[in-house]
This record gives C-alpha cells, structure tokens and sequence, in this order.
C-alpha cells in the first residue's frame, strides 16, 4: 500500500511503512468524528436521536454494497454509480429524514406519511437485493440483505416513538385492500391457526401456560388411574386381576406426584382446573350423544361441564374474603386515624407550652440587652486590638517567608552543582573503567597472540631439527610425490610465495585429498630443512642445527 511512498521518495526511512497508513487511519476517524459532530448540531438532524448515527454505518455497509452491484454486476462507470446510489441509499434516508421531521403526534399518519413511508422501504428492498446479489458467498448475503433494512428500523423507531408507536398500516375501519392488508392478513392466520392446533391462548403468560400443563397432567393421569381402577373391577381372573392392581398401583403414584406438583389441594384455580379437565375427559360421550335441538339442555349441559356454579361459588368466596380484607383494612384505617388525631391534639399542648416558654425568654432576653450591649462594646475593642495582633504577626510571618524561600533557593542552587559535579565524576568513572576494560581485553589478546606464536616457533625449530640432517633438496620415491613436490617448491619460491591448497595439489597430481594434506606437512618440513642449510653458520648455530 505504500509503495508508492517509496517509489515518490526513495530516500524515505524504514518506518515510513507503518507511519504512512497510521496518520491515514488516524486522519479519517478525525474527519469522521468532525462530520458526525456536524450533523449533530445541524438543524436536518436535530432531535433525531442517537441512533440515527449508528445506523450510519448501515448505511456506508450499504453504499459499499450498492457502488459493488453499480460498477461491478451493473457495469456503470462512476460517476453514474454516484447517481445510482444516490437514487437508493440516499433517497431513502433522507425519506425517513424527512418523515421525523414532518411527524405531527397530534395528527398522526397522514396520507402524505403513508406514501413517503412505502416509497422509502421500498427502495430499502432494492437495496437489499442489490447487496445480497453482490454477496461473494452465500453465508454473507442474508446478513449484507439485512444491513439495509436494519439502517432504516432504527430510524423509523424514532418515528415511531414521536409519533406514539402508531402502526402507518393501521388503516380506519374498514381498510382498503392490498398485498400488504393481505400479507398482514395470511401472517396473522397462520400464527392463530398454529395456536389452535397446539391449544395455547397467546395472551397467557409463561406461568401460567406452565402451570395448566401441569393440571391438564394430573387431570390425564387420574383419568387414566380411574380407567385402570374400572378394569380392576371389571377383572374375573385372577392372573388379570394381579396385573390390574400392579397397573393400579403404578399409576396411582404417578397421579399423586402430579396432584402434588400441580398444587391442586392449595391453589383454588388449579383445583378447578382439573375439575374443568377431568369433566371433558369423563363426560366426552355425554357430549357426542347430546341432543342439541334442546337449546335450554345443551346450555345446561354446558355450564354443568365447565363446573360454572363452582366456578361462581369460589368467585364469590373471594369477593367475600376481599370485602372483609377491605373491611379490617378500613377498621385499621380509622383506628390509625384516631390515633393521629391524639397525637395532633398532643403536639398543639406541647406547641402552646413552648410559645409560652419561648415568650419568657424573650422578656428575659429584652432585659438583659443592655447588659449585652456594653458586654458587646468591650468586644469590639477587644476585637481592634487581637486585629492589631493578627496583622503584625501576618507581617512578621511574611518577612519569615521570604527568608525562607531565599535560604531554599540557595540551598537548591548548590544542590544543582553539586548534582552535576558528581554526575560529571559519575561519568568519567564509567569512561575510566570502560577504557580499563578495553585494555585489559587488548592485553589478553597480545598474550594470547604470543603463546600461540611461541607454540609455532617452538614446532618449527623441532621440524627444522628433525630434517636438518636430511638432504635440502629431497627426491622421493613416487612420481606424482616428486611432482606435487616440484609443484610446491615453484608456489613458494615464485609468485606471492603461497602454499598450493591440498584440493589443488589432489587434482594436478590425482591423488586422494588425504594424501595431498600429508603431502603438504612433508613438503613443509623438506622446505624448512633447505631454509636451514641454506642459513648462515651462526644463524645455524643458534637453530641448534650443525653444517660443519
């Protein structure tokens, strides 16, 4: 991303490559923050809400998507794709834009809203396909589809908030029709036909469709308790009877625990639930077999089946422990009422007493003013002089200030220079001992120069020894020796005097590296024999080495 930084300046330092991209990154969120700061304040959007501004990033998800489908999928070139975008994603927002600010709560929704409010969510559809259809995968469209729409609701939730969560189709009585009215239509059937099927009442709350699953479960397992007591009493045999009372026996536990779960012997309602429950069960083929020509039977037979009258007496049992629950509340009531009242009574006896009280103070206050007064002239002159006091110890403490603060500077000042006297002697000992350090380094490397130039000179001289008797100029015995001795003897006494390496010596005379290495430690010795024959009697002499 920065080559071009680099290619622009090619003298640009190393960490150009991460600082370039940085400022960048930091620029733009200035930037963003500046505009997001500006539309705050701006009238178009004043009062909207938060959530306007996040569902501006909805919206730059969806300006992506839709510049995708305009360049890539639609083949405009850009200044038409700026068009295009603008016709949808723009369009659309400044729709709900406007529908905020046009909202009266005292008028509602107006045609005028209803028409801008269909227009903008069907451009949101569009958008919606458009992104979807520039999805790269199939995991990502469902949730760029959704982008859009998600940008819109959290405006229209504003809009709905000012204008007192009224649903735009809610229509007046009687509503026209439309493949929205029909889709609302089919959504809300389908919901009801499922709630049916499934016997769930959708205004019930959790608990209680909890615990009328529990009683519908007791009711079921009773029934099935008196089913197998009836098959017991109706057994002749006896092998049918023992495996009737097991059965008996089994289901007589299971219902017990459901009655106990279901509170049925603590809770009225659940107790007439069951009742409810086990009449359906029980008196099912009463129902089948009604005649329901007989209105007045079958609305007897009704409210005999949905156990109405005990339904009327628990009901009017309630009401009675209510009104004697209002009744002992209202006896409290006034029985705390009176005993305000005394207490009132109290407090305005003591409040009596105390004015009284508080009347002889005032006298005894009145008469003893003059008193005060002459007590309240000593004061004040008392006062001057302890003012008096207060100023000169104010001077004197200003004086003693001053001293001090000029006592601190100069103790300060001395401080400084003797701080950076010892930081100066601080640093010359860390140069004295570096500069220690380095040469104690430098003098164990010259001692360990020597020792290995003495253990050289003290191999040579017994080289030297050992083929000093020999014959300076050796002939040996095989050809290609003799060779890579002439071959040696002419590298060392001409050109640079450099030794041919055991590689080289291997391929002029093609023999093994092994034997070449060996060969160069016997040219060596043969070499320092002739050096030493060769030498001056006295320096032969010195060598330990006798050419007389």
């Amino acid at each position: 991303m920065t080559s071009w930084l680099f290619d622009l300046f090619p003298g640009a330092p190393g960490w150009l490559s991460w600082a370039a991209p940085l400022a960048g990154a930091v620029l733009v969120l200035a930037l963003v923050a500046w505009a997001v700061g500006r539309l705050r304040k701006s009238v178009w959007l004043s009062g909207i809400g938060p959530q306007a501004f996040v569902a501006l990033g909805g919206v730059a998800v969806s300006v992506h998507g839709l510049w995708g489908f305009a360049t890539g999928t639609a083949g405009l070139p850009a200044l038409l794709a700026v068009g295009f975008i603008a016709v949808f994603d723009a369009a659309e927002m400044t729709l709900l834009v406007m529908m905020y600010r046009a909202a009266d709560p005292q008028v509602g929704w107006t045609p005028e809203l209803r028409l801008m409010h269909r227009t903008a969510w069907l451009l949101v559809s569009f958008s919606a396909a458009m992104n979807a259809v520039h999805a790269p995968n199939w995991w990502s469209r469902p949730v760029l589809a959704a982008i859009p729409g998600l940008a819109a609701w959290l405006i229209e939730l504003q809009l709905r908030s000012k204008l007192h969560h009224e649903r735009p189709d809610e229509e007046e009585a009687g509503g026209r029709p439309g493949p929205v009215r029909l889709a609302v239509l089919l959504w809300q059937h389908a919901w009801a036909a499922l709630f049916a099927v499934l016997g769930l009442d959708a205004r019930t709350s959790s608990s209680a469709i909890a615990r009328a699953a529990l009683a519908q479960r007791a009711a079921l397992r009773v029934y099935r308790l008196r089913l197998a007591l009836e098959a017991k009493d109706a057994a002749d045999r006896p092998r049918s009877l023992r495996r009737s009372r097991r059965q008996v026996e089994r289901l007589r536990g299971r219902a017990q625990k459901a009655l106990a779960r279901a509170d049925v012997a603590i809770d009225s309602g659940q107790s007439l639930a069951l009742g409810r429950r086990m009449a359906e069960l029980t008196r099912v083929e009463d129902v089948a077999r009604l005649d329901y020509s007989d209105t007045p039977a079958v609305v007897a037979f009704m409210e005999d089946l949905a156990v109405t009258p005990g339904v009327e007496r628990l009901e009017a049992s309630a009401l009675a422990e209510q009104a004697q629950a209002a009744r002992q509340r209202a006896e409290a009531a006034r029985a705390e009422a009176e005993s305000a009242r005394q207490r009132a009574e109290e407090a305005l006896t003591a409040a009596r007493e105390e004015l009284e009280e508080a009347r002889r103070e005032h006298a005894e206050l009145l008469a003893g003013r003059q008193d005060a007064a002459g007590q309240v002239d000593a004061a004040r002159q008392e006062e001057r002089a302890a003012r008096q006091r207060a100023d000169d110890a104010r001077k004197e403490e200003e004086t003693a200030r001053q001293r001090a603060e000029e006592i601190l500077k100069d103790a300060q000042q001395k401080v400084a220079d003797q701080k950076a006297l010892l930081d100066t002697l601080t640093q010359q000992v860390k140069d004295l001992d570096a500069a220690r350090q380095a040469g104690q380094a430098t003098l164990k490397q010259v001692s360990d120069q020597i020792e290995e130039a003495a253990t050289l000179r003290d191999r040579l001289l017994g080289d030297v020894a050992e083929h000093a008797a020999s014959d300076p100029d050796p002939v040996f015995k095989s050809e290609a020796k003799q060779a890579g001795w002439q071959l040696y003897l002419d590298s060392v006494t001409t050109g640079n005097g450099a030794e041919p390496s055991a590689a080289e010596l291997a391929e002029r005379c093609s023999v093994d590296p092994g034997n070449a290495r060996n060969w160069l430690r016997d040219f060596r010795a043969a070499r320092a024999a002739q050096l030493t024959a060769r030498q001056p009697r006295a320096l032969a002499g010195v060598n330990g080495t006798n050419r007389s």
